[in-house]
Order: structure tokens, then C-alpha cells, then sequence
């Protein structure tokens, strides 16, 4: 099984989380906070919002394929982004609302999701 690393998630300003997940089981495939987050929790539940809003969107015949899902807290926010080179996995992050940077924080996750091999 590939080992997978989300240490250069690290330097997002206001980093608290992440993780690699299987949209299909909901399964944590890798992850890292520093915080006392469940993250096998946030995974399965998260999956849960990809395939609802995966659902809908078929259901309203949109044609256009999910970017990133963005769930904003008071102090938080949480980005699922979906993978373009296999739909089956998404990206979770957690981030600080009052330390970070939400644009840039959506073109990190982009980036890095180049990185990943699935070899």
C-alpha cells in the first residue's frame, strides 16, 4: 500500500489539520493535527458531505465537476477538495479563520495535490 505524507500542509498559515481520504469508505488514509481532532471521525463524516453533495449535483444534471467544498466556522475553516486525478480520494484541511489565508490555502491544495502518486 502507498504511504502518503501531508507534511508540506504544515506551512498553510493557521494549519490545525489534514487528512487524505477515501470518499467510497469514509476510510482516513493518512492524517496529521495538532489538535485533538478525531480525524478517523472527520473523514467518515466528511465523506458523508462529498457523496450528499455529489448526489445533488447529479440530481440537478450539473455538469461541472465538484473544486472544493468549503465549510466556514466562526474560527475555522474546512476545505474538501476532491481530487482531480482520482475522484475517489479527497483532501481535508482545517485552518484557522483568523490566521490564514483562504485563497491561498485553496491554490496550496492544488498544488500539492500534484504531488500525490497513486502508483
Amino acid at each position: 500500500m502507498t504511504q502518503f505524507t501531508l507534511d508540506s500542509l504544515k506551512i498553510l498559515d493557521g494549519y490545525v489539520a489534514s487528512a487524505l481520504v477515501d470518499a467510497d469508505s469514509g476510510m482516513l488514509m493518512a492524517g496529521h493535527s495538532q489538535g485533538d481532532i478525531d480525524l478517523d471521525l472527520a473523514a467518515a463524516g466528511n465523506a458523508e458531505v462529498v457523496r450528499a453533495k455529489r448526489r445533488v449535483t447529479e440530481s440537478l444534471r450539473i455538469e461541472s465537476a465538484i473544486e472544493d467544498i468549503l465549510i466556514s466556522l466562526e474560527h475555522q475553516y474546512h476545505l474538501i477538495r476532491p481530487l482531480e486525478s482520482n475522484k475517489s480520494v479527497f483532501l481535508y484541511v482545517i485552518i484557522d479563520r483568523g490566521r490564514s489565508n483562504l485563497a491561498m490555502a485553496r491554490h496550496h491544495l492544488k498544488a500539492f495535490e500534484k504531488t500525490l502518486d497513486f502508483s
